[in-house]
C-alpha cells in the first residue's frame, strides 16, 4: 500500500508537470471552440502514446485540432486524405531510382511527422490501412530493405464519417482494436456556434503561437507512468472488461445475448493507461473511479461486438456500457 506522504509528493510532480496543460488548453481555447472533450482525448493519446479514432460529421473542427496542437507544440504535422485509389507507398514512402547515380533512394511519405491526420480512413483499401495500423503499432516503416524509426512523440489522429458508407472499407475489429480511444464528436451548442460564425465572417487569423516543447511533453509521459493507482480501481477495470465478456457473471445476465464478443485484454491496458492519463490532466497523481467512468465509453465502444438481436433493438455500445458502469458496484 502506497503512503499518504508519497501519494502527496506525486500529487506535487503531477501539479508541476503538468503546468504546460493550462497554456496548451488556452492557446487552443482561442482557436478551437467548443470541442474541449476532443481536446483532452487528444492530449490523453499524446501522454500515452495512444492513437485515437475520431467519428464525426464533417466541419467540426477535427482536422483544426490536431493541427492546432501541432502548432502549439511546435510538431510536424501531416495529412492523408484516403481514397479508394491510396496506395501503401503514398503512405509510407517508396524508393526512387536516380539514373545519375544508378542506385535507388528512399522517398519518405507522409507517416513521417508527429501528428498525423489520417482523413477518411475507412475510405481506403485494407493494403493501405494495413501500412498505416502496421506504423502505428511498430512505430517504424520499412521502405525497401531499409527500416526507420518514427520520431517521437508520433500520434495519429483517424476520422471515419459515420453517415456515408458507399464506397467505404469498414476497419477489422483487430484493427480497431488498436486505437486506444474512438472519440464520438457531436455538434457544438448554439453560442459555441454563433462564435464559430462570427470569427469566420471577420476572416479572422488566430495564430498559434509554440507553448509546448516535445521534451516537456515526453517528460509528462513518464510521469503519467508514476500515478498511482490503488488495487480496488485495478479490480474495478477489470470487473468492467469483463463484464462484457461474462455480463451474467457480473448480474448483467440480459446483456448476454446483446453481446457478440467483449473487450479484449488491450481494452483493459488501453482502460488504465488513459485512466492515469485523465487524472494527469485534473492534475492529481492518483486515480479515482471518477477517471475510470469519465474514459470508459471512449476505450471501450470499439472494442464491443453487437450481436444481431442488439441491432434489431437499436441498443448500441454506448447503451451497454452505461449499463455495465450503472450495475458495478463503485470502489
Amino acid at each position: 500500500m502506497q503512503k499518504s506522504a508519497d501519494i502527496q509528493a506525486l500529487n506535487h510532480l503531477v501539479e508541476k508537470e503538468s503546468a504546460f496543460l493550462e497554456k496548451l488548453r488556452e492557446v487552443a481555447g482561442k482557436v478551437i471552440v467548443g470541442q474541449e472533450a476532443m481536446m483532452d482525448r487528444l492530449l490523453i493519446g499524446l501522454l500515452t502514446k495512444g492513437h485515437i479514432l475520431l467519428e464525426g460529421m464533417p466541419g467540426l473542427a477535427k482536422t483544426l485540432a490536431i493541427k492546432t496542437l501541432a502548432q502549439a507544440i511546435d510538431a510536424h504535422f501531416s495529412r492523408i486524405q484516403f481514397t479508394p485509389d491510396l496506395l501503401p507507398a503514398d503512405v509510407v514512402g517508396t524508393t526512387i531510382y536516380n539514373p545519375a547515380l544508378s542506385e535507388f533512394t528512399v522517398r519518405k511519405g507522409p507517416i513521417f511527422a508527429n501528428f498525423v491526420l489520417a482523413d477518411e480512413i475507412n475510405r481506403a483499401p485494407a493494403k493501405v490501412q494495413s501500412a498505416l495500423l502496421e506504423a502505428m503499432q511498430e512505430r517504424q516503416v520499412t521502405i525497401g530493405t531499409q527500416t526507420f524509426k518514427l520520431e517521437e512523440p508520433f500520434l495519429v489522429l483517424a476520422t471515419q464519417n459515420p453517415i456515408e458508407q458507399e464506397g467505404t472499407y469498414p476497419l477489422p475489429e483487430a484493427q480497431a482494436d488498436r486505437f486506444l480511444l474512438k472519440v464520438k464528436i457531436g455538434y457544438p451548442g448554439i453560442e459555441d456556434e454563433r462564435t464559430i460564425m462570427r470569427r469566420n465572417l471577420n476572416d479572422e487569423d488566430i495564430p498559434v503561437p509554440q507553448v509546448v516543447s516535445k521534451e516537456t511533453l515526453l517528460q509528462a509521459r513518464n510521469t503519467v507512468k508514476k500515478i498511482f493507482m490503488d488495487e480496488k480501481v485495478e479490480q474495478y477495470i477489470l470487473h468492467i472488461v469483463f463484464a462484457t465478456r461474462t455480463p451474467a457473471e457480473f448480474g448483467l445476465p440480459e446483456l448476454a445475448p446483446l453481446i457478440l464478443y467483449g473487450a479484449s485484454p488491450r481494452a483493459t491496458i488501453s482502460l488504465a493507461k488513459a485512466t492515469r492519463a485523465m487524472a494527469f490532466l485534473q492534475g492529481r497523481g492518483y486515480v479515482t473511479p471518477d477517471d475510470v467512468r469519465e474514459v470508459c465509453p471512449d476505450v471501450l465502444r470499439h472494442r464491443i461486438g453487437l450481436s444481431f438481436e442488439a441491432e434489431a433493438e437499436n441498443i448500441n455500445q454506448e447503451a451497454i456500457i452505461q449499463r455495465i458502469l450503472d450495475t458495478l458496484v463503485i470502489p
